[in-house]
C-alpha cells in the first residue's frame, strides 16, 4: 500500500509544512495536537421509472487541526492545504484550548506501518465510468421486475467513495490510508389489490468495483421483494408485555442503538451512562459475549487506524456477561488510564473524534433459533427494524419494527408488520435467557448519527430470546 510519502505528494505539503502547523497548534501551550488530511471523491448513480436518470458527483478536500490541552479541545478546519491557512488553522485551535504551560516542540515525524488492510481494492472506483455502472442498476431494476407480477415500481441506487487519509500528530506518529466503500440498494413497491406495500434491501462494502456481480444483483432483488410480499398477509397485533425473539442479522440495529451507545466512554466519562460505573460487573446472563471490532475484512465499519492513529482492533465489551472494556477515543483513553480501543472516529476533516462504534454484535449462542422459538406460547418474533430512538442516559428506547411474525404455541404463525418495540437497554440485555446459535452480520447501509456527525457501521447478532419487551399493537 502507498505510504506517507505518496500522501505528502498527494496533498501537495511536506514534512517541513506538517512540523511547522504543528508546532504553531502548540504554540499556546497545547499538551498534543493532531492533523487530519482528507481528499474524498463521491459518486451516486440513481434509477427511476425504469431507467437510470440521476448521478451526483462531489469532491471533499481539506485539513483539520485539534489541540487538545489539559480537559480543553480547540479545533479548527481549513478547506485547503495552503500553508498560510493551515497555520491560522493552527493558531485558532491554539487559542481554543489555550493550555497553562509554555508551548513545546513536536515530535520528528515517524511512519506508522499498517501491519494488515482490512480493505484491500481489486479495481478503484475511479477507474469506473458512469457508463459502465449503469447496466448494473438497470440489472437490478429488471430483475426485481421479473421476480414478481406485483412490482410496481423499483428505486435503486449505486454509491462510491474513495478517500486519501493523512494524519499527523505531535507525538510523530504518521499514517496513510485508502478508504473506500460502496453501496448498493433497491426500494421496492407492489401492488396488490388496492394494498401498496414497500421494502428495501442493500449491501455496502469498504471495496472496489469487483464488488458488482450477477450474483449480489439477484441476492438483492430476491430480498426485496420477499421482504415486501409478506408485508400483504401481515397485520397488526395486539399489544402488551410479551417475549420477543430478535431475528439474526438486522436486529443488531437494536444491540448498537439501546446498548451500544451506553458503552462508548464520553458518556460514561461524563456519569451519563446509565453503564457508568458498572464496569467488570456482571450485566447479563454469563453466555453472552457483545464486541466492537473494526478488523472485519471488507466490513462497512472497519478502520485500519482510527481517525487519530490508534490500529484498528477487536474489542469484547462484554465478555460472559461481564461488562469488560468501554469504547475508547484518545481522551477517554487517557482519562481512565488505559490504551485507546481504536473507536475514535470522525465524519470528516471537518469534525474531531469522538468515540464511536464501528461493527458491533453479538457472538453466537449454544441453541438453534427453533429451539428458542419453541420456547415462547405467545409473543413476536422482530425480523426487520427500521427507526428507532434512545435516550443515552437512562436507556430508554423505542424501536419501529418493520416485519416479523406472531409466535403462538412455540411457533411461527401469522405474519406482522408496523409495530413498536419499547424498553430499557440495559434491562433487555439483562433479560435475554437464550442465544442462538446462527449469528449473522447485517451488510446493509447503516449510518450512526451522534453529536452532529454521521459514520458507517454495521451490526449483527445471532437470534436472542427477551423474555419481556412492550410491543406496541392494537388495544383489542
Amino acid at each position: 500500500m502507498a505510504g506517507v510519502a505518496y500522501a505528502m505528494n498527494h496533498f501537495g505539503t511536506s514534512e517541513g509544512d506538517l512540523k511547522k502547523v504543528l508546532a504553531a497548534a502548540l504554540g499556546k501551550g497545547g499538551d498534543y495536537a493532531d492533523l487530519f488530511f482528507e481528499h474524498s471523491f463521491r459518486n451516486s448513480t440513481g434509477l427511476q421509472d425504469g431507467e437510470v436518470n440521476q448521478a451526483f458527483s462531489g469532491i471533499d478536500f481539506g485539513v483539520g487541526v485539534r489541540v487538545l490541552a489539559g480537559d480543553r479541545t480547540g479545533y479548527a478546519y481549513v478547506e485547503n492545504v495552503r500553508l498560510e491557512e493551515m497555520l491560522k488553522a493552527a493558531r485558532t485551535a491554539a487559542r481554543i484550548a489555550t493550555g497553562l504551560s509554555a508551548g513545546k516542540a513536536p515530535a520528528g515525524l515517524t511512519e506508522k506501518v499498517v501491519t494488515d488492510n482490512f480493505y484491500t481494492v481489486g479495481t478503484p472506483w475511479d477507474e469506473m465510468a458512469l457508463k459502465a455502472k449503469m447496466p448494473w442498476l438497470q440489472q437490478l431494476n429488471d430483475r426485481l421486475f421479473a421476480l414478481d407480477r406485483r412490482v410496481i415500481k423499483v428505486r435503486a441506487s449505486l454509491g462510491d467513495t474513495t478517500s486519501h487519509i493523512l494524519f499527523c500528530n505531535s507525538e510523530g506518529v504518521t499514517y496513510y490510508d485508502y478508504r473506500p466503500m460502496v453501496t448498493l440498494s433497491a426500494v421496492c413497491i407492489m401492488q396488490d389489490g388496492g394494498r401498496t406495500e414497500n421494502s428495501t434491501a442493500s449491501r455496502a462494502y469498504r471495496m472496489g468495483t469487483e464488488f458488482l456481480t450477477g450474483e449480489l444483483i439477484d441476492t438483492l432483488a430476491a430480498e426485496a421483494v420477499e421482504k415486501t410480499a409478506v408485508l400483504f398477509q401481515a397485520v397488526k397485533p395486539k399489544g402488551g408485555e410479551m417475549p420477543v425473539v430478535m431475528g439474526a442479522g438486522g436486529s443488531g440495529i437494536l444491540l448498537h442503538e439501546a446498548i451500544g451507545h451506553a458503552f462508548e466512554a464520553d458518556f460514561n466519562r461524563k456519569n451519563t451512562s446509565i453503564f457508568s460505573d458498572l464496569l467488570n460487573r456482571k450485566v447479563c446472563d454469563s453466555h453472552i459475549n457483545v464486541l466492537d471490532d473494526g478488523t472485519i475484512p471488507f466490513n462497512r465499519g472497519s478502520v485500519n487506524i482510527d481517525d487519530e492513529g490508534t490500529e484498528g482492533q477487536k474489542t469484547y465489551i462484554i465478555r460472559e456477561g461481564i461488562l469488560t472494556s468501554y469504547l475508547h477515543d484518545r481522551i477517554s483513553a487517557a482519562h481512565y488510564g488505559i490504551p485507546s480501543t481504536g473507536n475514535g472516529r470522525r465524519q470528516s476533516f471537518r469534525h474531531a473524534p469522538i468515540p464511536r462504534m464501528r461493527s458491533t454484535y453479538m457472538e453466537a449462542g449454544n441453541c438453534t433459533e427453533e429451539e428458542i422459538i419453541s420456547t415462547v406460547k405467545r409473543g413476536i418474533y422482530a425480523a426487520n427494524f427500521t427507526n428507532g430512538q434512545v435516550q443515552i442516559g437512562a436507556g430508554d428506547f423505542t424501536f419501529f419494527v418493520k416485519n416479523g411474525y406472531l409466535i403462538e404455541n412455540g411457533r411461527l404463525t401469522q405474519p406482522i408488520k408496523d409495530i413498536n418495540i419499547i424498553g430499557n437497554g440495559p434491562k433487555a440485555l439483562a433479560d435475554i435467557t437464550m442465544v442462538g446459535s446462527n449469528y449473522r452480520m447485517d451488510n446493509g447501509t447503516w449510518t450512526c448519527g451522534k453529536d452532529g456527525q454521521s459514520c458507517p457501521v454495521t451490526c449483527g447478532m445471532p437470534s436472542a430470546l427477551v423474555s419481556k419487551l412492550t410491543v406496541g399493537g392494537t388495544n383489542d
